[in-house]
């Protein structure tokens, strides 16, 4: 028994030296094997217990078991300290992404410019109580002529050139006005709307000319409507538009079917007081064609003209985006 009890010890220390020497995994897997296995040194102490006296397996048994037990918590221990230092190694070597480096900024895209033209026109008249709508590209021969007080043997018909469709009575509407007789036949008066879109027309491109450009298109009905509440709109507008409270207005004598009186509208160039390249040194910006709506157009949107008047006016967004931002 005696001789047993010195095995054991032997063991155990020889355990705890071989751990302390082991520096990678396959060492202390070896270990394991060396003590732990089938074969190993205290499955043969085990061997050997089975031979002694009943009395003395009392007494080396226990100490076989503390054995078994101290080598698996020391060989286990000895594992996770290997799997902590290996971490704590590859951290130091790992090379850290420094957050406060240089990143190259991307391209951006931004809002075109007739587009923010367009919202700055719909905020301005929405702040003053129109309503913003829209209308078919597409549009008949009704809405774009007829309706708007431009018959078939019209002379004014000499006036556009217009992109016919293939279906006949079918075209890409000419101007934004379309959209004035589909919102009275909708909605009657009083009405007061702001139409933005494109239109289209059979042009030769060049520097001022192109086959599509945009209108904003407006349309104000209600009772007693005179030219000084078009005149008075027109000027809130540029003013807000523009920025400038002293930008002043004038009107000439001009030329459109759908409105009687026809007016043509002019606004104080805001760049200048004594004239320069934008406004040609006249001092002054053409910017909407206008006038008072024409009772012929009122009775095609359903509206009594006896009862009902109002103004209408079209202008062109290319020409306040080239008149702000040059």
């Amino acid at each position: 028994m005696n001789e047993i009890k010195k095995q054991i010890e032997a063991i155990k220390k020889q355990i705890y030296a071989d751990i302390k020497r082991a520096n990678d995994e396959e060492t202390i897997e070896n270990i394991r094997i060396k003590f732990l296995g089938r074969n190993g040194l205290i499955a043969k102490l085990m061997t050997q217990l089975k031979k002694l006296p009943v009395e003395e397996k009392r007494v080396v048994g226990p100490l076989l078991n503390d054995l078994k037990k101290n080598a698996e918590t020391a060989i286990a221990q000895a594992q996770e300290m290997l799997t902590q230092r290996q971490r704590e190694l590859a951290l130091r070597n790992l090379q850290y992404f420094d957050v406060t480096a240089y990143k190259p900024k991307g391209a951006q895209g931004s809002i075109h410019i007739y587009s923010q033209i367009t919202q700055q026109i719909e905020d301005i008249f929405i702040s003053m109580g129109y309503e913003i709508v829209d209308g078919p590209e597409v549009e008949t021969e009704y809405y774009n002529f007829d309706a708007l007080n431009i018959p078939p043997d019209h002379p004014a018909r000499d006036l556009f050139d217009t992109f016919w469709l293939t279906n006949p009575g079918w075209l890409l509407r000419t101007h934004t006005s379309p959209v004035q007789i589909r919102e009275m036949e909708k909605k009657g008066a009083p009405l007061a709307i702001v139409a933005p879109g494109r239109a289209y027309r059979h042009e030769a491109v060049d520097a001022s000319h192109n086959f599509m450009f945009r209108q904003y298109e407006g349309l104000l009905i209600g009772k007693n409507i005179s030219i000084a509440n078009l005149l008075a709109t027109a000027q809130a507008f540029f003013q807000a538009f523009f920025e400038k409270e002293n930008l002043d207005i004038r009107v000439r004598p001009g030329y459109f079917p759908f409105v009687e009186p026809g007016l043509e509208i002019d606004a104080s160039c805001p760049f200048c007081k004594t004239g320069c390249s934008v406004c040609k040194g006249t001092r002054w910006i053409e910017l909407l064609g206008a006038g008072l709506v024409h009772p012929n157009v009122l009775r095609s949107g359903g509206i009594d003209p006896d009862i009902y008047s109002g103004f209408a006016w079209g202008g062109g967004i290319e020409r306040l985006a080239m008149i702000k931002y040059g």
